[in-house]
């Protein structure tokens, strides 16, 4: 091997290799929505752990950005099937054929009321938070079942369990989510795939501000019949600062980690006391009392 083919050879690899199991070779991770908050923090923390990380995200800037903080980050826009299949096939191709894990986190926020949400904007939020989702996990599942194994992480939120006002179309998204990752992780016993939940509640993100577009763009808040009522949301969405039960990045990052490398990983993974408070609400209260407790009232 000449000296070039050498230096291009480890270019590409970055993460430590593995100290046990398979092949001693390293492991290799997909995750989208890379560009800040639990994606970003996700990234460092399984590159910390010797993973080697293909951080990708929608915009290119923000790929690029990544590339400059020493990522592997090809562009991969949900909303876009022909990025979902060009990223992957990279991603393959710098790896070998290999991919041992794939983190779905990418997602947006637009909140609203429900009868103030058009249908248009649930669908534009569905293809991104649910259908774009479902696309790039069919196509990785064939590349883990031929290898013999592998791990798919989908990011949920405590709103794919409890529902919130003003958040129908987030909480629709998750909801879908949860529903379609515990049906396939029903559908993989036998396979050597396993299917994992993440359940963060309150994460500093920068998930509410890039709400502010979404919100813009399909909320006609001033014409709502509900238009008084929209205060609190326009305080919280422009003003607010962070909940006081809010964990940075890092702490779902961590806990992201502990599902990637259990030898056994349950089926969800809870981030945050209310995110752990809400799921035996959930369990324990009747639904009148519970949506007492998430009205507010």
């Amino acid at each position: 091997m000449n000296r070039a083919a050498r230096a291009g050879r480890l270019s590409l690899v970055r993460a430590a290799p593995m100290r046990h199991g398979r092949d001693m070779v390293d492991r290799v991770i997909l995750m989208t929505g890379c560009s800040s908050g639990i994606g970003h923090a996700a990234a460092h923390e399984m590159r910390r752990a010797g993973w080697r990380v293909f951080a990708s995200c929608r915009q290119e800037a923000d790929c690029a950005r990544l590339r400059s903080e020493g990522f592997e980050a090809p562009r991969l826009d949900y909303a876009d099937e022909g990025s979902i299949a060009e990223a992957l096939a990279a991603v393959l191709k710098a790896s070998g054929g290999r991919l041992d894990a794939l983190y779905n986190n990418g997602a947006f926020a637009c909140p609203g009321a429900v009868e103030d949400l058009p249908t248009e904007a649930l669908r534009a939020i569905f293809e991104t938070n649910l259908f774009g989702w479902h696309a790039l996990t069919r196509q990785v599942i064939p590349v883990m079942r031929a290898q013999g194994h592998g791990r798919i992480v989908n990011c949920s939120s405590v709103l794919g369990y409890v529902a919130a006002p003003w958040r129908g179309a987030y909480t629709a998204s998750k909801y879908a989510l949860e529903g379609l990752t515990d049906t396939l992780r029903l559908e993989m016993r036998g396979q050597p795939i396993d299917v994992v939940l993440l359940q963060p509640g309150p994460i500093g993100s920068r998930m509410r501000a890039n709400a502010i577009p979404q919100f813009e763009r399909w909320i006609d808040w001033r014409g709502s019949a509900r238009a008084r009522d929209y205060e609190g949301l326009l305080h919280r969405l422009y003003e607010g600062g962070a909940d006081r039960w809010e964990l940075p990045a890092e702490a779902a990052a961590q806990v992201l980690r502990r599902a990637l490398e259990a030898r056994r990983p349950r089926a969800r993974y809870r981030v945050t006391l209310p995110a752990k408070a809400a799921a035996l609400m959930r369990r324990a209260l009747p639904d009148a009392a519970l949506d007492r407790v998430l009205s507010g009232s």
